[in-house]
């Protein structure tokens, strides 16, 4: 099958012809429809995953079983599913033996999770074989290179909102109107909050009106005179425009970190009130589990929630990492192997 593969860090995607996998106990097999790009495909080519070469990138993965592993129950030859970047744990460390979802805090903690595009083989391929515990069912009415987004930029930001515990009458403010960020907007409206974007970008105003932000601003300061926000759900890696963001933060407010930055840390500032006094909040927040991701399935199925997509065939595959890797990808880029 053709496959991007990551041969070393920072070296260029190549596109190769590698073996096609089979599904072993417990797996299925997937033939890939789409495959969405996540910025952290940037980050594991640059070496942030450690030296996991060479390795298939991509884990926002969605297609048509095809084979069913021995073992298998509620999967079928023909299901059309999704897998995100955690398939697996190991089911035996201390943090598995806890019993908790299978979420992204599971990465982090069992030593031998199955990661897609790390500790495993990722989706920008032809087929892929995955755990079938780590896949879901998708609504039949969600078009392939719409869903492949849902797998990580929605399952991130609605983890995100569902972590701010945001309660009737509160209100939202989402920064960094990117690859995650645009989506967030969807959700949070759909979810019937009132609902502020902030961009530095005055290109993407316009843009945040028609994705469904009541109000669209370009700084903390802004945020505060319009009477501040309950959560600042902050969707980039520019971790400066979040720290200043949260000048508009009201008493009791949650800050959730859905965006990652490996190279700095997230500061809160000593001027003004102080934040402990404020009995404000800073969250972290990753995949939330399987029942999360069904829900952010659901609002996309209704169409309530569509992400703005480039789609790619694996033959562009360095034309679309450059894309990613400058911030020039507007909003998420895909790949569809089946038109390569």
């Amino acid at each position: 099958m053709k496959a991007i593969v990551m041969t070393g860090a920072n070296e260029p995607w190549q596109v190769q012809e590698v073996p096609t996998p089979t599904a072993e106990p417990g797996q299925v097999l997937v033939k890939v429809h789409a495959s969405g790009m996540c910025y952290t495909d940037v980050w594991a080519t640059q070496g942030a995953g450690g030296d996991i070469y060479p390795q298939t990138p991509g884990h926002e993965v969605v297609g048509e079983i095809v084979e069913v592993g021995a073992g298998v129950h509620g999967r079928e030859v023909g299901d059309r599913v999704g897998t995100t970047w955690v398939q697996q744990a190991c089911g035996r460390c201390d943090y598995c033996r806890q019993y908790l979802p299978l979420t992204g805090q599971t990465a982090m903690n069992c030593p031998s999770a199955r990661t897609t595009g790390f500790a495993a083989q990722g989706g920008h391929a032809e087929y892929i074989a995955v755990a079938a515990e780590g896949t879901v069912l998708l609504p039949d009415e969600l078009d392939y290179v719409d869903a492949a987004p849902m797998m990580c930029a929605g399952y991130t930001t609605w983890s995100g909102i569902r972590d701010a515990n945001l309660q009737p009458g509160e209100r939202i403010a989402v920064i960094g109107i990117g690859g995650l960020g645009h989506v967030a907007i969807q959700l949070a409206k759909a979810s019937g909050f009132e609902t502020i974007a902030i961009t530095h970008s005055p290109d993407k105003h316009n843009l945040a009106n028609e994705l469904g932000a009541d109000h669209v601003l370009s700084s903390g300061r802004e945020l505060a005179d319009l009477g501040g926000t309950d959560v600042l759900l902050v969707t980039t890696n520019a971790f400066d425009a979040a720290e200043e963001a949260m000048a508009g933060l009201r008493p009791s407010g949650r800050v959730v970190l859905s965006g990652l930055d490996f190279t700095q840390p997230f500061e809160i500032s000593s001027e003004g009130v102080p934040f402990h006094m404020m009995r404000q909040q800073v969250i972290g927040s990753t995949h939330g589990g399987q029942h999360y991701l069904s829900e952010v399935l659901d609002f996309a199925g209704k169409g309530k929630v569509k992400p703005i997509t480039e789609t790619f065939t694996l033959d562009q595959a360095n034309e679309a990492f450059d894309r990613l890797s400058t911030g020039r990808m507007r909003f998420r880029g895909v790949f569809t192997p089946q038109n390569a």
